[in-house]
Order: C-alpha cells, then structure tokens, then sequence
C-alpha cells in the first residue's frame, strides 16, 4: 500500500537533510493524531484550526513515533531538525498545504482513476451512480463520501464527506491495492479550501449545483463559490462536466475551455449533453438526450427532475471517460436508488414515506418539487435544521415547506449545544401561518403523527437525515435513523 522511504526521500522536494543522520530513517506511515501513532509511525504535527498538533510532539514520541514532521515557526524556523527523547522533528514551512504531496509520496497511484463531484447538492447520488454504472459495465468501482468510503457493498464510515489529505491518498492507495480502476469522490467545499485534494489528480471534475450552505464557515456565497470553482481552477482536473442549468454553472461554463455542459433543456453549446424529453412516473425516470456524444434514450428507478439532472451528469461522465454508449443504455434501467436519497418506504393502505438528507432550502425545494408531481393525494414535509450551524437558513427552509407542502411538521435535526425550541422559533420566523404548524422535536413521533393523520394517496417526504444513523444532542450523539423510522412504523424490513 505505501512506499518505503526513508525521511531524506520523502522530504526532498521541500528540504535537504541527507547529510544527516537521522536522514536514513524508514517512513512507513503518517499519523495527523498523536493519539493513533503506534510504534514506527511517523507523526505529522500542525497548526490546525482548532488545535495546534505541535503541543503532542511529545506525547507521539513517548507511543513510539520515529521520527516528527512539524509545522515551522519563529522559534524552529524552516528546515531546522532538532532531536527530542532521540527522535527526530523536522520542521517545515506551511506544512498544511503540502500534506496532499506528501502523502502522496508515500501512498502513490498508478492505475486508479479519479472522478471529483462538487456542488452544494447530488454529490452522493451522482458519485454512487458513476460506480453503479461503472460495476454494471464490469469495471471496478469505488466512492469516498457522505455516506462512506471504498465499494458500494462494503462501504466503511467516514467522518467528514471529505477526510483529511493523508486519509484521502491513503485510502485512495488502498482502494487501489483492492482492486479499483475508478474511484469517485465527492469534494467539499471545506476539503478545496483546505487543500484536502491538493496533489491529487483528476481524470473528471463534475459540477451539480450550487446554494446556500456552510455560510457559517464561508461567510459570503461569493466565496463559497469560489471555493467549489477552485476544483477546476486551482487542481489537476482533465475534463470538466457542468451543470449548465444552474446559473454559477452557466458561468464557470463560459470560462472553462474545454468543459462538457449538461442540461435539461436543449443546448446550442457544441460541447453539451442535454435532454430532449425527460418523462417521471412511480416506476422512474424516462430520458432522451442528444449531444455531444450523440442521442440515446434510457429508464432509471429514480424519483424526480433533479435525478434526472444528476443521472445525466453521471452519464456525462462516465462517456467523458470514454466508457461505451451502448452499454450504458443498456445498463441504466439496473441503476438502484441511493440510500436515504429519495429512499421510497411504501406499504399497502398507508402513505408513502420519503426518505432524503435535503437539508438545505435548495434541497428541501427540490425534493418537494419532484414529490408534488408523483402525489395524488396530500403532500408532508418533516424537517428540521441542525444546531451550531447558519442560522439564516431556518426561516427560509420553512417558508418552502409552507409554500410547497400542504402539511409541515417541524422537528429536531441535529441541536448539537443549541436549544431544540430556539431553532424552532427561528425557523417560525419564516411561515405566515404558524398556527397551521405542527412542532414535533422527537423525529419518530413526528413521522408517527404523520402517517396517523394522513391517507394512503399521501406522500410524507422525511428531510434531513437521509442515511445518518445518528443524532447529535448538546450532550452526546444518539442512535437514530430515518430509515429504520420508516421501516418500523410501515412495518417494512430493512
């Protein structure tokens, strides 16, 4: 999986230091957290946002760490290697932006291909379908997301949607050495920014869309987009497929050369792929497209026009790569659902139940959107919105559950520190009608009360979570699921 390589090697690129002794030292791992270094690890010491990984220096030591990579400074300047307890500390500048590189010295790729998925929504769909349709061609495919890492079948559970630099190459390293020929990732926007990806290379970059989301870490939609577009402007990236139909895609279409536009709507662009009628019922979407690649027509089990968006975006890319048509076509109607997107939960003389993670007013719009046209009956919405996270977004994703949804249940999502019924009021703020409101905190009674109160031509769509099987309260994080919400009050098994 990694390189042997001594500490002089793995360095080179930044510093010379095989004059001395220490230079020979054998590098077979890198570790961010003191707390996981084992005996021959090799310790990477940060300044971080929140912690300064500079003060476990000694702690990695005394685990049996062999050698320290540490964040520059006034008092250890650039390249200075000093010894504590025996070990080595070597000392770099700006270490956190070269972590992608050095990582990828010791965890190198030679035939695992990458796929980069950006945009505020669709990444887990449209990276999912990408490795769905890539098994379905017989290729070996993984992903590295929200909902895990490695192949759909076994996927293990990760942290952030994308982990740190060194966890990235690592596992990438790993996939690899399990076989995969593609592998693909969904980017965040805090993984851009924060040079997660830097070093590595990308055969596609994809654009789904872009909304309000992680202001609270951005600040301004400006600069959030800018950290999205960084993928195709600022990384190896060799072609880019965009969502056109979005208006920030329209606009980084016009400026990237060689990019592919995908769109719902006939394009006179030379480079697009776009559909000529797309059709929706229970059973799927319906799709014919012309283009780029020329016309074609398939059927997939997905609900919902912004499916329809991201299957023809992963079609896109996946002909980008020059994978066959024809097979593809003949493939697509074998597509599964992704789990807790859109996830049908469905028994006889009851309400059909929803399952999706929109948990942003363009997700929660869209997925109501695509379920009015599906409903015969009454259309549910059961939301909430998380704690210590942008607060302008709670009056605005109620408002569009109001206007959309002829019935809202207003619920807890994840608190986090912040009081369940403070978040409520916020979200309050934005309906003209709060005495229409149903406020349920407990996530099961909430969809409990729902399927009590409506009828079988119902839709309750159940927002937020999606495939989370967790809660995260002021105190500590609970087991909860939608899923299983789903299943056991329609008694269904999961």
């Amino acid at each position: 999986m990694s390189k042997e390589l001594t500490l002089a090697v793995l360095l080179s690129p930044w510093l010379d230091i095989s004059s001395q002794h220490e230079a020979s030292i054998v590098v077979q791992s890198l570790e961010l957290d003191s707390r996981k270094v084992a005996t021959g690890s090799t310790f990477v010491a940060i300044k971080g946002h929140a912690l300064d990984g500079r003060r476990f220096i000694a702690s990695a030591i005394e685990q049996g760490a062999n050698a320290v990579i540490a964040d520059a400074c006034e008092s250890h300047p650039h390249g200075e290697l000093t010894l504590v307890d025996g070990v080595p500390v070597v000392y770099l500048d700006d270490l956190t932006s070269h972590l992608s590189a050095l990582a990828q010295r010791l965890y190198p790729l030679s035939h695992n291909k990458l796929i980069a998925v950006t945009g505020t929504n669709g990444k887990t769909t449209i990276t999912q379908l990408i490795a769905q349709w890539l098994e379905l061609v017989e290729k070996k495919a993984a992903v590295m997301g929200t909902t895990g890492n490695g192949f759909l079948a076994a996927l293990q559970v990760a942290q952030n949607t994308t982990g740190n630099a060194i966890e990235v190459q690592q596992t990438l390293a790993q996939l690899e050495q399990q076989g995969a020929d593609f592998t693909a990732l969904e980017i965040s926007s805090h993984g851009l920014v924060q040079g997660r990806v830097k070093a590595l290379e990308f055969e596609v970059g994809a654009f789904s869309n872009l909304s309000r989301d992680h202001l609270d870490y951005h600040g301004t939609m400006e600069e959030y987009a800018e950290a999205k577009f960084s993928l195709f402007s600022q990384h190896l990236c060799h072609h880019a497929v965009i969502n056109i139909d979005d208006p920030v895609g329209r606009t980084w279409f016009e400026h990237l050369d060689s990019a592919i536009a995908v769109s719902l709507t006939p394009s006179r662009e030379s480079r697009a792929v776009w559909a000529q009628q797309v059709s929706y019922s229970e059973a799927g979407i319906s799709l014919a497209f012309n283009g780029f690649y020329g016309a074609g027509r398939f059927t997939v089990p997905l609900i919902g026009e912004f499916n329809a968006s991201n299957v023809l975006l992963a079609m896109t890319v996946l002909l980008s790569l020059g994978i066959d048509k024809q097979q593809l076509l003949e493939t697509a109607s074998s597509l599964k659902p992704v789990l807790g997107r859109m996830e049908l939960f469905a028994t006889e003389g009851k309400a059909k139940v929803v399952v999706d993670y929109a948990h942003t007013p363009d997700a929660l719009e869209k997925a109501l959107q695509a379920l009015r046209v599906h409903c015969q009956g009454k259309l549910w919405a059961i939301f909430g919105c998380g704690g210590d996270r942008d607060t302008g977004k709670r009056p605005m994703m109620a408002r569009i559950g109001e206007q959309l949804a002829d019935n809202i249940i207003l619920t807890d999502d994840n608190p986090r520190s912040e009081s369940p019924q403070a978040i409520v009021q916020d979200m309050l703020k934005g309906v003209m009608e709060p005495s229409l409101v149903t406020v349920e905190h407990n996530r099961f009674d909430a969809l409990k009360y729902a399927l009590d109160n409506s009828s079988t031509d119902d839709i309750i769509l159940l927002a937020g979570k999606g495939h989370e099987d967790y809660q995260v309260m002021a105190e500590q994080t609970i087991h909860y699921s939608d899923r299983e919400s789903a299943a056991l009050l329609l008694e269904l098994g999961l």
